[in-house]
């Protein structure tokens, strides 16, 4: 029974090559501009500071604390491009090595980020096992940005720098315990990536007859099924005041790992500044993720992302919700309390707790309006539950609140 479902696993994983998509060779590929961190004078980017993710640049498995050394320092208000690594397809249970793994999936040499390869033959220490499988690029040191203040990311653009990325189960890691299905062995290493027993998706994005880039799952009957994408970065965040290794798992106050969908193009995220510079970072880059992100990961794939990053301080700028002890989100429609915690009903109630706050704070009702407005009115949505601190977040619908923002 293991063996068979062993070969249902193999053929999921690997029926669907990437050279299966023609559209896959008119992809442009998402190359490393610079070597180092720049202000970048000309083409596409220009008048952009770009930071690229090199040994120099990152974290693997960790995010910056307030010792962190910045790779670059910005002016607040300027537009920062970070191209990012995805951890997926270079971590040990798929072999540490980007080009072997990648290619056996039938992507071409010249299709695998340079990045990729470069960090998976490197000596960089990672831990299968304590570290957390992140890829962090970053932090910027930000002009201005004192404890206090509010770190203000616009994200403009988050672009995928390959046409493919992975999805992964692993064990311990997803919202079932009975998955994966397969046995984990004692013998598990990345010479030996088979035993540790995880399942990892590889998922090619091809366009459609419209013209629309979407994720491609192969199923074992030879149908495909396709979904549409919503790039967004996972983990954004700024440097917490410790002294004391950051593991780059469970998001907290100081944001992280949140994985909220919304926060994607055209959306804004608000981070507490909690050390002098702010300290920013980003990474995990996912193509789509459902709420909930039940298996372990989204699709997840290196991107580009692009933001303008502006310092709001108090006392002085319009900071939403009037202080923030924790990141808050919005796009056009909706403000985005996150709640956070190991215990998902605890999460609840935490996320409305903040939705509460932010209403009494940024439209001036009182606490029971604000809560028998959010139980007739706004949805709670489940951004994950696979990241060791799980998370809710309020949807607050904007437009409900149009009266208060003509009278202001």
């Amino acid at each position: 029974m293991l063996k068979k479902l062993a070969l249902s696993i193999s053929i999921a994983t690997s029926i669907l090559s990437f050279s299966t998509f023609s559209s896959a060779e008119d992809f442009k590929i998402l190359k490393q501009i610079e070597s180092k961190p720049t202000f970048l004078k000309k083409g596409e980017y220009a008048g952009h500071y770009y930071i690229p993710s090199t040994l120099n640049t990152i974290q693997w498995g960790y995010l910056p604390n307030k010792d962190a050394k910045p790779v670059l320092t910005v002016r607040s208000g300027s537009h920062v491009t970070f191209d990012t690594v995805s951890h997926e397809g270079l971590l040990e249970d798929q072999g540490r090595d980007a080009e072997k793994y990648f290619t056996s999936k039938g992507v071409k040499k010249e299709h695998i980020l340079d990045e990729a390869k470069l960090i998976t033959r490197s000596n960089l220490k990672h831990d299968f096992h304590k570290d957390g499988p992140h890829i962090i690029t970053g932090p910027i040191y930000v002009e201005g940005a004192m404890p206090g203040d509010v770190l203000k990311v616009e994200i403009i653009k988050i672009e995928p720098r390959v046409p493919y990325g992975v999805i992964s189960n692993r064990h311990g890691k997803g919202t079932l315990p009975e998955f994966p299905k397969r046995q984990k062995h004692d013998h598990a290493s990345p010479e030996n990536p088979d035993a540790y027993g995880n399942v990892s998706v590889f998922t090619p994005i091809a366009q459609n007859k419209e013209g629309v880039w979407e994720g491609v799952i192969q199923t074992e009957s030879g149908k495909a099924i396709r979904f549409p994408l919503n790039p967004f970065m996972g983990t954004m965040g700024v440097a917490p005041n410790t002294s004391e290794p950051v593991h780059s798992v469970p998001p907290s106050f100081y944001g992280g790992n949140i994985d909220i969908n919304d926060l994607t193009t055209g959306a804004t995220a608000y981070y507490p500044v909690q050390v002098p510079g702010a300290l920013f970072y980003t990474g995990d880059s996912h193509f789509v993720q459902g709420d909930g992100e039940v298996a372990l990961t989204a699709l997840e794939g290196s991107a580009r992302a692009t933001f303008k990053i502006s310092v709001l301080k108090a006392g002085k700028n319009h900071i939403p919700g009037k202080q923030l002890s924790q990141p808050l989100g919005e796009n056009g429609e909706f403000w985005i309390t996150p709640g956070l915690d190991e215990d998902l009903d605890e999460a609840m109630r935490k996320s409305t707790r903040e939705a509460i706050n932010f209403l009494v704070n940024e439209y001036g009702i009182s606490e029971e309006i604000a809560y028998a407005y959010l139980s007739a009115a706004t949805d709670f949505e489940v951004s994950q539950v696979v990241d060791k601190t799980k998370g809710i977040h309020a949807m607050i619908r904007k437009a409900d609140f149009k009266e208060f923002i003509e009278q202001k």
